[in-house]
């Protein structure tokens, strides 16, 4: 079954590969025509593990036109096609990790260099302290409709890929003992007092903190590259992945969860909550969307996440949920449906059918599982471990 659906992943690939929009991938087989920046730049990890040298060369393509759209100050839009399209808090960060990665896997080492020096630049401006760690607006990442606001845990994720593979190891690790500090709980946020994003008593991440405020919702995406790129130490790691899986345990006993893969957010953030927004009454309800959906995209990260943290039998066992998963369609007649996202109480498909980053992480934790590595996150990890003394410190002050 596994190798059927690896086929027809790669056939959603090749079938979103041009779009209305100057040619550019389509974002679903259907229902998203446009070229969304962040969906191509995450399924190009899914992408570049197929070796299939014409989906590639599109990838290298729309990095290039990335480049040529990008804002005079060095933001990335969040359409490919798009220079106007802007205000998104991830899709530079994101064009900077795959950049890196494509600038490895295709020996050309100065790839976009002019375009890359602006990102970077760009991205220590989104720093309100230069502490290297960046914020952002509520609702600017993946998640267009829920509020992330401050020290967003999946952006700055992706901040420390990027730095790792850019050779700025000294920031990196700044950045990870900045993550690794816990969240302010008192009223006062006292002076030189920084926030991070550790949690008391708990093995994960906080969704978000900026000052006084934070949210201890636990954010699968987030908290899955945490463990992909070495930011957690393995028994971090393992304690990270035990306390998923018995969170999802409970999640079932108590019917909010139908499926055996984890939702991308969970405790739900339900009415009468203090994080409840009017909003999320018609597009947001508990266990849907970005409320607690299950998205295929993610749990591909998730079933990576595992092999990453030495559990190979919890990947295996993810991916063949996985692979059940992606099965199922909503609307198109097609023998996989490789769908946007699922609803977590009853697991029925609720988004867009050969969604291309469902196809493309699908492929990615796939690969992982068959090779017991994780591609590309394997050089961020390893990134992680170079001795500090033999690196520059860019800036005293962080």
């Amino acid at each position: 079954m596994a190798a059927n659906a690896r086929a027809a992943a790669l056939d959603v690939l090749l079938h979103n590969a041009s779009g209305p929009y100057s040619g550019l991938p389509r974002t679903a087989g259907w229902g998203y025509p446009e070229p969304y920046t962040r969906d191509l730049m995450i399924a190009a990890l899914g992408v570049f593990v197929t070796g299939n040298e014409r989906l590639i060369d599109i990838w290298r393509r729309i990095l290039e036109m990335l480049a040529q759209n990008q804002s005079r100050l060095g933001h990335i839009p969040s359409l490919v096609h798009d220079a106007c399209d802007r205000g998104a808090s991830d899709t530079t960060p994101l064009f900077l990790l795959i950049t890196a990665i494509y600038r490895k896997i295709s020996g050309e080492a100065d790839f976009l260099e002019e375009a890359v020096s602006k990102a970077l630049t760009w991205m220590e401006y989104q720093s309100p302290d230069d502490c290297i760690a960046v914020t952002q607006m509520p609702t600017s990442d993946w998640r267009d409709e829920q509020w992330v606001l401050g020290y967003g845990l999946f952006v700055n994720t992706v901040v420390y890929c990027y730095l790792q593979l850019y050779g700025q190891h000294r920031r990196a690790a700044k950045l990870r003992k900045m993550m690794s500090r816990f969240t302010v709980t008192g009223d006062v946020r006292h002076r030189h007092v920084h926030e991070g994003l550790a949690l008391r008593r708990k093995p994960y991440y906080a969704l978000w903190a900026y000052k006084v405020y934070s949210s201890e919702r636990f954010d699968l995406l987030g908290n899955s590259l945490a463990v992909l790129a070495g930011i957690d130490p393995p028994l971090r790691a393992e304690a990270v992945m035990a306390w998923i899986e018995n969170e999802c345990e409970a999640l079932h006993e108590a019917g909010e969860l139908a499926v055996d893969l984890p939702p991308n957010l969970f405790p739900y953030i339900k009415p009468g909550d203090p994080d409840w927004i009017g909003r999320y009454e018609k597009y947001n309800m508990p266990g849907r969307y970005h409320n607690g959906g299950v998205w295929p995209f993610i749990c591909g990260f998730y079933v990576a996440a595992a092999v990453a943290a030495g559990q190979p039998q919890l990947a295996q066992h993810k991916f063949e949920a996985l692979t059940a998963l992606v099965w199922v369609a909503r609307a198109a007649p097609v023998d996989y449906g490789f769908n946007e996202w699922f609803c977590a109480q009853d697991g029925q498909p609720c988004g867009q059918d050969w969604q291309t980053w469902s196809a493309a992480m699908y492929l990615y934790a796939a690969e992982c599982v068959e090779r017991g590595k994780t591609p590309f996150f394997d050089w961020i990890r390893e990134a992680g471990g170079i001795r500090l003394e033999e690196c520059p410190d860019e800036d005293p002050c962080v």
